[in-house]
């Protein structure tokens, strides 16, 4: 059993005995405190609510917000208002109870809830009556009266509260950052993203500045702290990920990072020559610390699960195939193209309005009416109208891969792997939970991320033997799903192909739909209204 679970029956233990002196004072048997639900139900009746009330209390989330209620108005039926007695009664709830009821002055007055509706209903009675005197004397008196400052105190506090609640739980916003997965999600489109469809999954972090992921914005650094923390579960889920879905997720390679003003770093990119140079020998200069960050506070990607666990995956020109068979392409999949135009006087003006971004728009060295350009089929039907002397072609990435890193795309091991590059790729098996494979000297370094790293295991090789937790090891099983994820903008696109599998605990959740979307990401070149309040889900 975690320290966790420890953790929470310890205070729950802690709350019981607590509410033994409470409800002796109150008028009921302290033994009725002791019985789990039946003390949740007594607890309700002395603040003034039905016992069944209690039953929210099995509802997750919900139950936070019952509690901290019953808690407040456990404490206002013992006469304690002031904010500092609430606040008290949340954060420490057996401290107050303990307090209540082995303190000889501390009363119980009676269920606080009637008693407060009472006196808002002799307060009402008296301003429909004019009773001017009877009514400043009732203000005056007021037990429950709240100042403006504790009432707006109050509201923010519940409101963070309420609102940090539903983001780690149930529903969060997102936004599109790179056109990784454009024409489908475009730069500029914010989400809804449910936390619920892929299953709940409680937070490992839990000290942190609410509303805030990982970093403070302006101000810089982490906005989190690495301890406490608990180790992460997952509740069951309203639905499985299916062939192309796109998907929230933590960045696997995320744990270790750079960060830089306009982006994050992997160790893995600087260790594989992927950052620009710049950024190397900032790094190398130690101007530029490395940062390790818990899962949940890792950045966060949307991609496409194009393979699933115990999928075997292969891209030949450009295909991607799924167990032999060709697998569905996504309706707005994007490739990169060299387009030349009769002159250099291009008309750019429409590329806006048809989805392309300045991203996908680069000069070329060849010449100003050269251009590289990521584009859909119909956006290259679109360009292709343009001019009957417009010539585009498919861009040759193997020539690409061939003039850089050969270690650039994962397992980051050309040897045994490759030569690969991001139109021809594989094959490769995708991990599924409790299935065994064989491991040896010449595929470890496709399975050793998630052997060592993603399932904690000490991995580690002895002239050419592996050794798993310190004993020679041929084969392993894995106890975690893995997932195979891509961008629809299959040549600008940092995913899988680079970083490895996704590991089920990584997953966040399932894009809702498009709730507002820029141009491009800014105000400035206007509003996409055609995309608000569309499915995010396209395929």
């Amino acid at each position: 059993m975690s320290w966790f679970a420890w953790l929470m029956i310890i205070g729950y233990v802690l709350l019981s005995l607590s509410l033994y002196k409470v409800f002796e004072k109150a008028g009921e048997e302290g033994w009725k405190a002791l019985v789990p639900g039946l003390n949740f139900g007594i607890w309700a009746k002395l603040v003034g609510r039905s016992p069944w009330y209690a039953l929210w209390m099995l509802v997750p989330i919900v139950n936070v917000f019952i509690y901290s209620a019953l808690a407040v108005d456990m404490v206002r039926s013992f006469g304690k208002y002031t904010f500092k007695d609430s606040f008290m009664a949340v954060v420490l709830a057996p401290v107050s109870f303990f307090l209540l009821g082995t303190k000889e002055e501390e009363k119980y007055l009676g269920p606080t809830l009637p008693a407060e509706a009472a006196y808002a209903a002799k307060i009402a009675e008296a301003e429909a009556k004019g009773s001017k005197r009877a009514l400043a004397k009732l203000q005056k008196d007021n037990p429950y009266k709240k100042g403006q400052a504790r009432e707006w105190t109050e509201a923010i506090i519940f409101a963070v509260f309420a609102a940090a609640l539903i983001r780690l739980f149930l529903i969060e916003a997102y936004v599109i950052p790179t056109s990784s997965m454009e024409g489908s999600l475009m730069v500029g489109d914010f989400l809804f993203v449910s936390k619920a469809h892929y299953g709940i999954r409680t937070p490992e972090t839990i000290a942190m500045i609410p509303l805030l992921h990982n970093t403070i914005p302006k101000i810089g650094g982490e906005s989190y702290l690495k301890n406490p923390h608990l180790e992460a579960k997952r509740l069951p889920a309203l639905e499985k990920i299916k062939h192309n879905s796109p998907v929230v997720f933590n960045l696997p390679a995320g744990d270790s990072v750079y960060i830089f003003p306009d982006r994050t770093w992997s160790a893995a990119d600087y260790k594989y020559q992927m950052m620009p140079e710049a950024a190397r020998r900032a790094v190398a200069k130690g101007r530029v610390k490395l940062v390790t960050r818990p899962m949940d506070k890792r950045d966060h990607y949307i991609k496409r699960a194009i393979g699933l666990p115990g999928d075997s995956l292969q891209i030949i020109d450009r295909q991607v195939y799924i167990n032999g068979v060709a697998a569905k392409n996504p309706t707005n999949i994007q490739f990169l193209y060299e387009v030349e135009f009769p002159s250099s006087s291009i008309n750019e003006q429409p590329f806006t309005e048809w989805g392309i971004s300045e991203e996908d728009n680069l000069a070329s060295e060849r010449g100003t009416n050269f251009r590289f350009m990521f584009l859909n089929n119909e956006q290259k039907a679109k360009v292709q109208a343009m001019d009957p002397g417009v010539k585009i072609t498919n861009y040759d990435m193997a020539q690409l891969a061939s003039r850089s890193n050969p270690n650039r795309l994962y397992p980051h091991d050309s040897k045994n792997f490759g030569p690969w590059n991001v139109d021809n790729y594989g094959p490769i098996w995708i991990p599924k939970k409790g299935v065994t494979i064989q491991i040896n000297k010449n595929n470890i370094s496709m399975y050793a991320r998630p052997i060592g790293v993603y399932e904690k295991n000490d991995l580690s090789f002895d002239n050419g033997t592996i050794l798993i937790n310190g004993e020679v090891a041929t084969e392993y099983t894995f106890k975690m799903d893995y997932y195979w994820m891509m961008g629809d903008n299959r040549h600008n696109s940092e995913d899988s192909r680079v970083w490895g599998f996704v590991p089920e605990n990584h997953i966040v959740g399932k894009p809702l739909f498009i709730w507002f979307s820029l141009r491009e990401g800014t105000l400035s070149k206007g509003i996409n209204w055609s995309r608000v309040f569309t499915s995010a889900d396209k395929q």
